[in-house]
């Protein structure tokens, strides 16, 4: 254990999905500032996870890179045996890979109704069956080793509804009730599991580019309804997401928590 470290993970080894950049890249760098015992950083684009692993090393901490669609079962137990390989069985497992999955977007489009339903596919796949089949690759790692973490990032749409998103929405519903159903099976082997329900995080852009759009009337009709009135950074779903890894957090399991600058209230 590190000296006075009260994220410390332990020495356990981490997978970290959607970690090519972003939150997930801030999540993967913050397991290694905790005595993680190597981050194994995925990413559906191939040099965007090995640019994350090499920070990684960089730190001191053992790193691979494992790109693969979280939508795909077979790349995901292909990746747990290299894994296991290269740098030990993985027992923190953080489900950030979301959105609408390699090469979807999710801007609001139409009413439910009006959508074309082969594209729901595009937010199912990458946000409800991908944490199934990471969970389902990776679970028996904690259960032989009789500890583990997972943590979920999920969706205030998924809470609170939002229209034009509804497959979206679902579907991050989806995995917020199976993190509290797998909570519950797997209590007795002493791996916990929780959600993070994130609001708007800053806009990826230029910072040129995200100076002129925070002056837009857009970004300050958004703003106003948060009560910290400023959007979601890397470093605070970091943060959070390192502490519900830890060993502090060890009696917190089955829960969703709200990050999300008083954007709504828990429920």
């Amino acid at each position: 254990m590190s000296d006075g470290d009260l994220l410390d993970l332990g020495g356990q080894v981490a997978v970290v999905t959607g970690a090519g950049q972003n939150a997930g890249r801030a999540i993967a760098l913050e397991l290694a500032r905790h005595n993680a015992g190597g981050i194994a950083v995925n990413d559906f684009v191939a040099e965007r996870a090995e640019a994350v692993a090499e920070e990684v090393r960089a730190m001191g901490v053992p790193a691979l890179a494992v790109p693969f669609d979280v939508g795909d079962l077979d790349a995901i137990k292909a990746a747990d045996a290299e894994i296991k390989d290269k740098l030990g069985a993985a027992t923190v497992l953080v489900n950030n890979a979301g959105m609408a999955g390699p090469g979807g977007s999710l801007r609001p489009r139409q009413n439910f109704w009006e959508e074309d339903p082969a594209n729901w596919d595009l937010y199912l796949r990458t946000n409800l069956y991908g944490v199934y089949n990471c969970c389902f690759a990776l679970i028996p790692n904690m259960v032989e080793a009789k500890r583990g973490r997972i943590v979920t990032i999920v969706s205030d749409s998924g809470r609170l509804g939002e229209p034009k998103l509804a497959v979206y929405a679902s579907a991050k519903a989806g995995a917020q009730g199976f993190v509290r159903s797998i909570a519950k099976e797997l209590g007795r082997y002493n791996v916990t599991c929780n959600a993070v329900s994130l609001s708007a995080l800053m806009p990826d852009m230029p910072e040129e580019k995200l100076a002129e759009f925070m002056q837009t009337d857009q970004a300050k009709a958004m703003m106003s309804r948060y009560t910290i009135r400023r959007y979601g950074k890397s470093r605070d779903v970091a943060a959070l997401v390192a502490f519900l890894c830890s060993n502090t957090a060890e009696w917190i399991t089955g829960q969703t928590y709200p990050l999300n600058g008083g954007y709504a209230p828990s429920m």
